[in-house]
């Protein structure tokens, strides 16, 4: 299996499992361990690579224990810190890892309780570590983008220069991410009263603060929703846009985290497109016409439901000169069908509807 495609097998795991998991011990060995192993690729039984417990005594501080140390070549690389699933992340819990990160070679601090990671490095001050995550990662909302920069602390892939240098970058654009998404859901005054300036020449008074309250959520609700049918305009081409126009509109809510979730540096072709509009038309035998997504990453474009990767409907490989038609069956294991025109998508027709009322 790809990286990817692991990382999404476990996300399904945390989310049957996480309300069942209640203890930091639970945690670690339903969530955390598989995710040492299985998604970073290194041997919980071998101390030369994980090291459970890691004791590295700090001024007056003797004994105190750190959840796992990530080792390579004798030197500790990623400290993991777990807290129970149950529970919200707190900075206040990563109290240890301050302290350890000071006193070992460390580059990378992860707080998490199995279904939140968080990501940490020294960026405000050299062996300091930061206070605030330069990556956060939700297995139960995963932002695809963020796939690669994990995979660079994976044991085949490792690249720590990579991930440091990066890291101020992510951790600027995933806290603009996450409060550009926040204020579409629930503008704050601040942002309501920016819009309003621009477009109100009079007294920005109570009684007109309000009137915009409602206007500038509507006015995103309705610049988001033209943006996606835009973009099936796009894909049907000048003959089916009268088609994308008459869509459903899609909720806020979804437009929002379907927007944000995209890899603007990604190049989606007319081809991955068109292969999109041939499974969503088959899709649409069972479920209505918003709820079929899509999602491009880098190894392949995905239809969703529900704009869930967790419900993925079909993958579409285009990347190389062959071109593949990938199918999960109810175990989230993918067949690759090769395929040499699109119409041929058409003759899977019956595993696409199938793969849609699983989710239902």
């Amino acid at each position: 299996m790809e990286f990817a495609e692991r990382l999404d097998s476990l996300a399904v795991k945390v989310k049957n499992q996480a309300t069942a998991i209640a203890t930091e011990e639970a945690t670690k060995n339903a969530f955390v361990m598989p995710f040492i192993a299985g998604i970073l690729g290194y041997d919980v039984f071998d101390p030369l690579e994980v090291v459970p417990e890691f004791i590295a005594d700090v001024g007056l501080k003797k004994g105190e224990k750190i959840d796992y140390a990530i080792m390579r070549d004798g030197e500790v690389q990623i400290l993991i810190e777990c807290k129970p699933s149950m529970g919200a992340l707190k900075i206040e819990h990563a109290s240890q890892l301050f302290r350890y990160f000071a006193v070992t070679n460390a580059r990378i601090a992860v707080l998490t309780n199995g279904v939140q990671w968080h990501f940490y490095t020294d960026l405000d001050a050299p062996n300091r570590m930061d206070a605030k995550p330069f990556l956060v990662l939700d297995l139960l909302d995963i932002d695809e983008t963020l796939v690669p920069e994990i995979q660079k602390l994976s044991k085949d892939s490792f690249d720590l220069e990579s991930i440091v240098n990066a890291a101020e970058e992510l951790k600027y654009i995933g806290a603009l991410k996450r409060e550009i998404a926040a204020q579409f859901r629930e503008p704050t005054d601040e942002w309501i009263k920016f819009f309003a300036s621009r477009v109100y020449d009079g007294m920005l008074t109570q009684r007109v603060r309000q009137q915009f309250t409602g206007l500038v959520g509507k006015a995103a609700q309705q610049f988001l929703t033209e943006r996606v049918n835009d973009r099936l305009k796009a894909a049907l081409g000048v003959g089916g846009a009268s088609q994308a126009s008459d869509l459903p509109p899609t909720s806020s809510s979804e437009v929002v985290e379907a927007d944000l979730d995209r890899d603007t540096e990604l190049e989606t072709t007319l081809e991955e497109l068109e292969g999109y509009q041939i499974v969503k038309a088959i899709a649409c035998g069972e479920v209505k016409p918003q709820r079929v997504t899509q999602r491009d990453a880098k190894s392949y474009f995905a239809v969703l439901l529900d704009d869930n990767n967790r419900k993925p409907i079909a993958r579409l490989h285009f990347n190389g000169k062959q071109k593949y038609l990938g199918l999960l069956d109810e175990d989230k294991v993918e067949t690759r069908h090769p395929i040499t025109d699109l119409d041929e998508i058409y003759s899977h027709a019956e595993e696409i509807r199938e793969a849609v009322r699983r989710f239902l």
